[in-house]
């Protein structure tokens, strides 16, 4: 019975796939591919001349069926996505439920991963404790922000795709949202122009003026007795009301307030103007 092989490919360096992948994708009777000129420059480099055919998050309801022929006439097919592992943040969870449903076997010949290079490179992720893979994170900045002040509280580190032009302002948003963390920008991993940036969540909104490429971002979990973002808020405010009773400026408040809670510099400021209006209030009264 014919057998739908996933296959990892390379997330960047063409040198990177294994040798078990190279044979599967020479065997096989098709190759489903996410994008057949991406795939085409890997199988070109190896002389591999099986048969593309495209299959991606837009055409997989008319595709799936066409290769699901291609099992039923018992040919293998391969499923590959432009890097990496197919279904991991790629197309490919529709046609493995479909083949696993109609009684193909579905078997994993496993390649390069941008999740676990990072990783293993950002030095962030313990080995008790392991790391959380959250993806990309949402567009909008409202849902971005909700994602990651759910995230404030774990302590594992957390491993997300962004893209170049979202890099800068996700970044202030996990400034705000999780404190100054440690953070491992990853850029164009395995690539010519492979980049980590290792510093703080502010560091790196300095350093990264003009993102350009792709980006996988390790973030550091949750320190021990750090609470919700709005635990922490709360924290702070209670903390900025009472050194600006003992008359401490501005510049030591804040710096304080962010030693204690991990807050953005931003949010802790805002903060304490807002404390000076609540002041101003009650004189008033």
């Amino acid at each position: 019975m014919a057998k739908l092989y996933v296959v990892g490919t390379p997330i960047g360096n063409l040198e990177d796939v294994t040798l078990r992948g190279l044979r599967v994708l020479r065997e096989a009777g098709l190759i489903a591919a996410e994008d057949t000129r991406v795939s085409r420059r890997l199988l070109s480099h190896y002389d591999v001349h099986t048969r593309l055919t495209s299959f991606n998050e837009h055409n997989q309801g008319a595709k799936i069926p066409e290769i699901m022929a291609a099992l039923a006439d018992g040919a293998d097919v391969a499923l590959v996505s432009d890097a990496g592992m197919p279904g991991v943040s790629d197309p490919g969870q529709a046609l493995v439920r479909a083949a696993a449903d109609a009684g193909y076997e579905v078997v994993v010949a496993p390649g390069a991963s941008a999740v676990t290079a990072a990783a293993a490179v950002a030095g962030l992720a313990t080995a008790a404790d392991g790391f959380v893979y959250v993806g990309f994170l949402p567009r909008k900045q409202g849902e971005r922000v909700s994602a990651l002040r759910g995230l404030a509280r774990e302590r594992r580190a957390l491993v997300a795709f962004e893209a170049p032009h979202r890099l800068r302002r996700a970044l202030e948003d996990m400034l705000e949202a999780l404190g100054d963390r440690r953070v491992a920008v990853c850029r164009e991993m395995t690539k010519l122009h492979e980049e980590v940036f290792r510093g703080s969540i502010g560091e790196a909104i300095e350093y990264f003026q003009e993102p350009r490429g792709e980006f996988t971002l390790v973030i550091e979990g949750a320190s021990e007795g750090v609470g919700d973002a709005g635990a922490m808020e709360e924290q702070a405010a209670e903390m900025l009301r009472g050194l600006r009773r003992r008359g401490v400026g501005a510049r030591e408040a804040v710096d304080e307030a962010m030693a204690a809670t991990g807050l953005s510099r931003r949010v802790v400021y805002r903060m304490w103007v807002a404390s000076g209006d609540e002041g101003r209030g009650d004189t008033r009264e």
